[in-house]
C-alpha cells in the first residue's frame, strides 16, 4: 500500500496572484483529504522579476482575468476583494512597476522562513486570505496593520513575533533562497504561478489540480 505522506509535489507560489490565493485553499482542504505533502516555493510576483510583462500585454487581458478571478472565487466559494493595498507598488493605469517593493519583500520573506520553519501551506492559504479575502471575508482593516497576518503565523505552528524578527535577520538568506526557486521554476519549464510540479512535470494554474490529483493517482494516490 502507497503511503500517501511519501507523495508529494512541488508549488509555485506568489503572494500577488488571485490564483495562487485560489489553488492555496483548495490544496490545502485536498491536503487534508488525502494526506500528501506540497513543498511550498516562494517566488516573487512576475510583474516583478518581468515589468515588461504587463506592460505589453493588451488591456482586454487584464480585464478578463479581474473577471475570471471573481467568477472562480464565487464558483468555489471563496471570497474575494481586491487587496488593501496591493501586495506590490504598481500604478494600475500605466501599469508601471515601482522599483521599490517593501510590501512583497516583506511578504516573501515571512513566507519562505513560514515554509523552512512551519506549515507553509498553512500559512499561506491563511496569509493569502488575509489579502485577498479582505472585506469579503468579514476582514475590517488593511491587512498591512499591526498584527494581520498574527493568525497565519499561528496556523503555521510559530510564533508570530518570531517570524517577523527572524524574517529580518535572516533577509539574505531568504532572499537567496527566492531567486533559487525562480531558478528551479524556470528549469520545470513554465515561469507563472501557481506552477505545481509533480515527478518532473508541470501544471500551471488552479484549473489544473484534477490533472494533477489524475496524475499523482498513476504513482499510487488513493482517490475519493
Amino acid at each position: 500500500m502507497t503511503d500517501q505522506t511519501a507523495l508529494s509535489f512541488d508549488l509555485y507560489w506568489s503572494f500577488r496572484s488571485p490564483y495562487s490565493y485560489i489553488v492555496a485553499q483548495r490544496l490545502l482542504a485536498l491536503r487534508d483529504q488525502y494526506g500528501f505533502t506540497v513543498n511550498v516555493r516562494i517566488v516573487r510576483p512576475l510583474a516583478v522579476r518581468s515589468p515588461e510583462f504587463f506592460e505589453e500585454r493588451d488591456s482586454r487581458w487584464i480585464h478578463y482575468v479581474l473577471i475570471d478571478v471573481a467568477r472562480e472565487a464565487e464558483r468555489l466559494g471563496l471570497p474575494i476583494s481586491a487587496p488593501s493595498p496591493d501586495p506590490i507598488a504598481q500604478d494600475l493605469s500605466t501599469l508601471k512597476i515601482a522599483p521599490e517593493q517593501p510590501r512583497i519583500t516583506y511578504l516573501n520573506r515571512l513566507g519562505v522562513l513560514a515554509t523552512q520553519s512551519g506549515d507553509g501551506l498553512a500559512y499561506i492559504a491563511a496569509a493569502s486570505r488575509r489579502i485577498w479575502g479582505g472585506a469579503s471575508a468579514g476582514y475590517e482593516t488593511p491587512w498591512t496593520d499591526d498584527g494581520a497576518l498574527d493568525e497565519a503565523a499561528h496556523k503555521a505552528g510559530l510564533d508570530p513575533d518570531w517570524l517577523s524578527a527572524e524574517a529580518d535577520a535572516q533577509s539574505d538568506q531568504i532572499d537567496a533562497q527566492i531567486l533559487e526557486n525562480e531558478a528551479n521554476q524556470d528549469a520545470a519549464g513554465h515561469w507563472g504561478v501557481p506552477l505545481m510540479v509533480f515527478n518532473g512535470e508541470p501544471f500551471f494554474g488552479q484549473d489544473r489540480i484534477d490533472a494533477l490529483l489524475w496524475r499523482m493517482a498513476q504513482s499510487g494516490l488513493k482517490l475519493q
